[in-house]
């Protein structure tokens, strides 16, 4: 995907998301199949020194939101979380990289057909937050999208 886009999608969250700008969230790829969404551990440690858990549920949650914003292209859509869990493996020590694959083709036709019909369609995402290659975080969360 081309930088320019990233840096509109990124701008996007700014505006619209104050609460990235102070994570210093960057959009570092988008392929169409995975999204994936960094922040420095800087602004986002805890007392310990490893990234704090609201910082990784927030960094996981606006990995699924920029998702469905990504592949839903209504750019007047709202777009909310109605539910999420999360499972904290590890500590991450570094920076922070969160990555969203895209729902399989028949969750997202069943999406995109509910979307076109009544104007609000909900959609479950799966996010990994990573650190060498090893899973730290699993999230699972459930997005709503409105017309």
């Amino acid at each position: 995907m081309n930088q320019a886009f990233l840096r509109e999608t990124e701008a996007f969250l700014h505006e619209q998301i104050p609460l990235t700008r102070a994570m210093a969230v960057r959009v570092a790829s988008w392929d169409g199949d995975e999204l994936h969404l960094t922040a420095p551990l800087e602004p986002n440690h805890n007392h310990l020194g490893t990234a704090f858990g609201g910082s990784l549920s927030a960094l996981a949650t606006l990995a699924g939101y920029s998702l469905v914003w990504l592949l839903l292209g209504h750019r007047d859509a709202h777009i909310v979380i109605r539910g999420s869990s999360m499972r904290y493996r590890r500590p991450v020590r570094g920076e922070l990289h969160a990555i969203c694959r895209r729902p399989d083709q028949a969750d997202w036709a069943a999406f995109s057909a509910q979307f076109a019909r009544t104007g609000k369609a909900a959609l479950s995402l799966q996010v990994s937050i990573i650190e060498d290659s090893v899973v730290c975080v699993e999230f699972a969360g459930d997005f709503v999208a409105f017309a």
